[in-house]
């Protein structure tokens, strides 16, 4: 049986964008001979729709489309992921489902059993488990359908969890295909095959496993589609960030007529999570990530210019970076916007920087703007010494700058703050905590680093002198951000270690970190929830990113 694989970017939501997409999908496939095509979890309406679940228009709207794609199902079979009704009034009213189109008819529907409610992933709240588990037989061959997480979850204790696929199994089916909206992170992608790995040995069944791709805000999935056989042979991957429809021939034995393109062996058995935090681990893709992430956030949004308040450091100019090759320099602008304190470098750094990049930029000091308003407030500030109230100052006069000319050219605020300093609440709520979008908000400044290297890997983008200068917010003469928090290189091991690691004080001092450092650490990162609660959206490429998937009180007392 000839199957296709079509991985897609879908748009939540945009029923017609989305059935379009995959109804050309369904032509190509007929015309190239497809007996069956393979789409990704919940393709119809887009994944996560959360609380759209909610609008029975929206529920009727998916239907709508499943019964245009049914119409598209004659001479071939298609597996699509949308959303059913429940029709017992017990449980919720929806379930998370892969329908089997086939002569313009529904022949099956298979149900999500597991549902995820953990990191950014709450879909118990929508979503009733299956209670029921059948194969799907198609054309001689008897499919096991899962969704997702369904073969995430290997637990062998049925008292604890049903687990689908051991119900599947009594009903000997000859492939398992397994539907899947599964987002990126920088490891995300051996623990992904490394599953697919363990149900085909688990089962002794080839596995057919179809991913989304593109970028739904702060969630970027990044497709690595595949088929295995049961041998544990990977017989396709299909690229990462991008979209693509490739075919794979399946044999009723379970065997494919595709060679290996990595034999088991190859093939990772785990997911790599290192116990050390290491900047350049997965670079190469957290950039494709990022910039996958920015180019759709503003093409689903209907977006097409950028602006970046850009001060000559090392954040900003990674941000300029990302956004000019996402976007095209000529859609980036950069507003430089020294003061009194600012380095001659910074403005000339951040020129040549924007010269070497081919944007636009545009310079307004702020040191007038400033003492205009150290002027109004004198009468209450008076013989108070300079403190965090004039420093803040700046930024958020910056802050209303860099707005002004968003709202003028209809452009949308990057924001540059990076993890490092959104955990230890190093920025200005309304200042350099502005923005649409957190492009930074998941990278430790280490790595920050090192995506600026890799940027500038075949020729000089970023200038040298923004890699090479000790960072500084220059909101006070000779500032340098190791004034206000420890060094970066030891400041994020710790952070990596309370964040990613989930490991409380004594567990990170055991590991020999100094403990009076720990507390330290530790007490700015719980203080500050109220800032990152206020934060824009963060695009995420590590396991544990502020935002949805970290969901902690701001009033809370543990540590502080």
């Amino acid at each position: 049986m000839k199957i296709f694989i079509a991985q897609q970017n879908y748009h939540i939501g945009n029923f017609e964008a989305n059935t379009a997409k995959i109804i050309s999908a369904i032509r190509e496939a007929k015309k190239q001979g497809g007996e069956l095509i393979v789409f990704s979890e919940l393709a119809v309406c887009g994944y996560p729709p959360r609380d759209f679940l909610e609008f029975n228009d929206f529920i009727e709207q998916s239907q709508a489309a499943i019964d245009k794609i049914k119409a598209e199902a004659d001479t071939i079979g298609v597996l699509v992921g949308a959303p059913s009704r429940n029709p017992k009034p017990e449980g919720k009213d929806l379930f998370n489902s892969a329908y089997l189109l086939y002569e313009q008819e529904v022949k099956g529907i298979a149900h999500k059993t597991l549902l995820p409610n953990y990191d950014i992933f709450d879909e118990y709240r929508y979503f009733e488990p299956a209670y029921e588990w059948n194969v799907m037989e198609f054309k001689g061959i008897r499919m096991a359908v899962t969704i997702c997480e369904d073969i995430w979850d290997m637990s062998p204790n049925p008292l604890y969890r049903i687990q689908p696929m051991d119900k599947l199994m009594e009903q000997m089916p000859n492939v398992m295909i397994n539907l899947s909206a599964s987002p990126f992170d920088y490891v995300h992608a051996d623990g992904r095959i490394s599953i697919v790995k363990q149900n085909a040995a688990k089962y002794n069944l080839p596995v057919i496993y179809c991913n989304t791709v593109g970028s739904q805000t702060e969630i970027i999935f990044d497709g690595g589609s595949l088929a295995m056989n049961r041998n544990q042979d990977l017989i396709v991957e299909m690229p990462y960030f991008e979209e693509a429809l490739v075919a794979v021939n399946l044999r009723v034995d379970g065997s494919f007529d595709e060679l290996p393109v990595r034999h088991a062996a190859q093939v990772p058995l785990a997911q790599l999570m290192p116990d050390e935090l290491d900047d350049n681990l997965g670079i190469a893709n957290i950039h494709r990530a990022i910039i996958t992430s920015i180019r759709d956030y503003f093409s689903k949004m209907g977006f097409t210019k950028a602006i970046v308040a850009s001060s000559g450091g090392i954040d900003s100019a990674v941000v300029l970076a990302l956004a000019c090759e996402a976007l095209g320099p000529q859609n980036v602008r950069a507003l430089l916007m020294p003061s009194q304190y600012s380095s001659t470098h910074s403005v000339s750094d951040a020129e040549r920087l924007s010269k070497n990049l081919g944007s636009p930029y545009d310079i307004i000091a702020i040191e007038d703007i400033f003492k205009t308003f150290e002027s109004s407030l004198d009468p209450v500030f008076k013989g108070l010494p300079f403190n965090v109230a004039e420093e803040n100052l700046q930024s958020r006069i910056r802050g209303a700058l860099v707005m002004a000319l968003a709202n003028k050219f209809n452009c949308i605020l990057l924001n540059t703050s990076n993890k490092s300093e959104l955990a230890t609440g190093y920025g200005t709520l309304y200042g350099d905590m502005a923005g649409g979008l957190g492009v930074l908000g998941d990278l430790y400044k280490m790595q920050v680093y090192a995506l600026a290297r890799y940027i500038n890997r075949t020729v000089e983008i970023i200038p040298l002198n923004i890699i090479n200068k000790a960072p500084s917010a220059e909101l006070r003469p000779g500032q340098k951000d190791s004034d206000s928090l420890p060094d970066y290189y030891t400041l994020d091991p710790i952070l990596y270690q309370y964040i990613e690691r989930r490991r409380g004080p004594k567990e990170i001092i055991a590991m020999g970190y100094d403990a009076a450092l720990v507390a330290r650490v530790l007490k700015m990162v719980n203080t500050n929830e109220y800032k990152r609660n206020q934060f824009c959206p963060i695009i995420r490429v590590s396991p544990k990113a502020f935002g949805i998937g970290r969901r902690v009180p701001i009033v809370g007392k543990y540590l502080s």
